[in-house]
């Protein structure tokens, strides 16, 4: 049971979130706002295939997708 993030980029968080339900609602620039027919929304940068800083991550896993660190985890693997 580690709490350590992954590391993930913008691109394979999409996709991942597409999984879980989500879907992209709208695209500007490079900031992707997806929404969960439940009511859940978040925005997830898309720049290139940089990695999402850590604090943003743990943002969106814990406030907007409402999800804990190793929920996420077991998710992502």
């Amino acid at each position: 049971m580690s709490d350590k993030l992954p590391v993930i980029s913008g691109k394979q968080l999409v996709a991942l979130l597409e999984k879980l339900g989500f879907e992209v609602v709208r695209v500007k620039g490079s900031h992707h706002r997806m929404k969960h027919p439940d009511g859940r929304v978040t925005t997830v940068p898309v720049h290139r295939n940089d990695d999402i800083p850590k604090g943003l991550l743990r943002k969106i896993i814990r406030e907007d997708i409402t999800l804990s660190i190793e929920e996420f985890n077991t998710i992502v693997r």
